[in-house]
């Protein structure tokens, strides 16, 4: 009885740790590593814009105002397309900054006409977020600024079968040059050469760097990093966050950076140095605004010579099968891009199967059952093993509770005669643990693939569920939708947390009735507990628990079919349980 009532508090407490931590942290602290906004020149002060899961304006006043910043910043000046399958928008001529920039794979909301997510916006604008390259200054020599005026090829565009160079000439006789070239996903590669036409040589130090506001930037979590990060000397890095680089105002990264720039949840824009290395810092710029800079080593160019460095930038989505690719092709760590956490080895596979089976069928929520049936079909035997040790702990009660008749002043002694007669029948007490030991890893990675895989965001199942990365939408109090209000998050009860208790009692009630009346209220409480504390997950894991009760409840039914005596002897516990329960009344 002691061990059961250990088991049950181990569990307790494992799904508090599980669940409760990252709820209670975004209860209490929903602006966590968010700096007030910045109230720009070109926009119009307004609300507070509120920071949520995936990042992104979400104020109506802000967006009116980033789409009024961007009419007017798009249109002025000159400016080169960028055309890609992946992304899409324009460089401006005006410094050669890289500020404007669509993912056009992903769009802004579940509704397919909600437009691509804008990841790139000029400076100034509510949701400032851009690229540069260029030239630190140098005494005597004359270099390109934020405001130097690039000239382009008429016509120019840049698409994958079209690279672009962007030059400019000072008047010391340097000849500067940028070319850039784009693939078919989300990066850039930019090459800065300078040539030396004058009659001495000179010593210039290239640099790149990313400017963007944390406005926009997703909620920084116990267990999700949004904010600077990268790798370095061949580790990647979560670190620091937003607070961490505004409170020193700048932060060294140690080491060879390997690439180094800012992530969101499914988004980053992070560059990547070429073979020469290079240095890097975050920076907070104040009003929310910080950069990521890359600076080379200083490069001596002799007269008639051309010295280059090559800085790769990606920005787009953190697609795990196009970061494995770009990983592939030499850049150390890109897929552990994706914030997996500790026990990527489970999630990957879990992610990579999930995928395949998404593959097959076409549908999410379809590939997640197919997963779980999968799982269980795995686990089968071991259910057949714990039925089994069931059955042979019911048979040795008797003998049990003998011993805990002649041993009960002696604990140590009652012990080791346990022990020895479970050693001598065959036993093992925790063989009935051993299933729902070994689905937690599986819960736990499905768990995390759902929070940070975009794959999964956006994707639909059926009827009401649209999102499975989402929690359910239709609750109980505003009576599925038909009342005009949101419930807060912890009464929203949806349609797919009723389903999760109601299976989970069910599941409860075919197996055999605890002794101890404390027992007894944990279980019975248990599935409406698990109801509140699943209900604001991912729609996505709800299906997958679900699933995994339906089959839990099947199996039993047939595992008692096949041992009729097992079964009689757990209906009647129950009787006896519910009789012994009536009495004490």
């Amino acid at each position: 009885m002691s061990n059961q009532r250990n088991m049950i508090t181990a569990m307790l407490l494992t799904g508090l740790l599980l669940f409760g931590w990252e709820y209670a942290m975004r209860y209490f602290y929903p602006n966590a590593n968010k700096q007030p906004p910045a109230v720009t020149a070109s926009a119009t002060p307004s609300a507070t814009a509120s920071p949520t899961r995936e990042g992104g304006l979400t104020s109506a006043i802000d967006k009116a105002a980033e789409a009024r910043d961007l009419a007017t910043d798009l249109k002025a000046g000159t400016r080169i397309a960028i055309d890609a399958p992946g992304l899409k928008g324009s460089i401006n001529l005006s410094g050669a900054v890289i500020d404007d920039l669509s993912v056009v794979r992903h769009t802004e909301s579940v509704e397919k006409n909600s437009g691509a997510v804008r990841l790139f916006s000029p400076a100034g604008t509510p949701a400032a977020h851009f690229a540069q390259l260029g030239w630190a200054v140098a005494p005597g020599i004359e270099t390109p600024n934020g405001n130097t005026l690039w000239t382009a090829p008429a016509g120019a565009r840049l698409t994958p079968t079209s690279p672009l160079t962007l030059t400019w000439v000072n008047t010391t006789g340097q000849t500067f040059a940028l070319s850039l070239k784009i693939d078919a996903d989300y990066m850039v590669t930019a090459t800065q050469a300078v040539t030396n036409a004058g009659t001495a040589p000179v010593t210039l130090q290239p640099f790149a760097l990313i400017t963007r506001t944390d406005k926009t930037a997703s909620v920084d979590s116990w267990n999700i990093h949004s904010g600077p990060f990268g790798a370095f000397d061949g580790a990647v890095s979560f670190n620091p966050n937003y607070k961490d680089v505004v409170e020193k105002g700048q932060v060294a990264n140690a080491g060879k950076t390997d690439w180094v720039g800012f992530t969101d949840i499914y988004w980053m824009s992070v560059m990547v140095p070429d073979a020469a290395g290079a240095t890097s810092t975050f920076r907070s710029l104040g009003n929310g605004l910080f950069r990521a800079d890359t600076l080379y080593q200083p490069a001596a160019i002799a007269p008639g010579q051309t010295v280059a460095r090559t800085t790769r930038l990606f920005a787009g989505a953190k697609e795990s099968l196009v970061l494995d690719k770009y990983e592939a092709s030499g850049i150390p760590h890109f897929g552990l891009a994706i914030d997996w956490g500790w026990f990527r080895w489970f999630e990957k596979p879990i992610f990579w199967l999930l995928d395949s089976l998404f593959k097959m069928v076409g549908n999410f929520g379809v590939a997640i059952i197919l997963l779980t049936l999968i799982v269980r079909g795995i686990m089968f035997p071991v259910a057949q093993r714990q039925f089994a040790s069931m059955a042979a702990m019911r048979a040795i009660q008797p003998k049990l509770k003998a011993l805990q008749e002649r041993y009960k002043d002696d604990r140590q002694k009652l012990q080791e005669e346990t022990m020895k007669l479970y050693k001598e029948e065959g036993v093992n007490p925790l063989a009935g643990c051993l299933p729902i030991f070994l689905q937690i890893p599986v819960f736990f990675a499905l768990y995390k693939v759902l929070m940070v895989s975009i794959e999964m965001r956006h994707q639909p199942f059926i009827l009401w569920i649209h999102d499975l990365s989402a929690p359910d939408p239709k609750h109980l109090l505003n009576l599925f939708g038909l009342l005009p209000f949101d419930p807060p998050s912890f009464l929203a009860i949806g349609v797919l947390a009723l389903i999760l208790g109601v299976t989970m009692w069910l599941q409860f009630k075919l197996q055999p009735a605890a002794p101890d009346p404390a027992q007894q209220q944990v279980f019975a409480i248990m599935p409406w507990m698990m109801m509140f504390i699943m209900a604001p997950f991912a729609s996505g894991l709800l299906i997958y628990w679900i699933t995994s009760n339906l089959l839990t409840i099947a199996q039993q039914k047939y595992l008692y079919a096949r041992h009729p005596a097992l079964k009689a002897m757990v209906d009647k516990e129950r009787s006896d349980v519910a009789k012994a329960g009536k009495g004490t009344k």
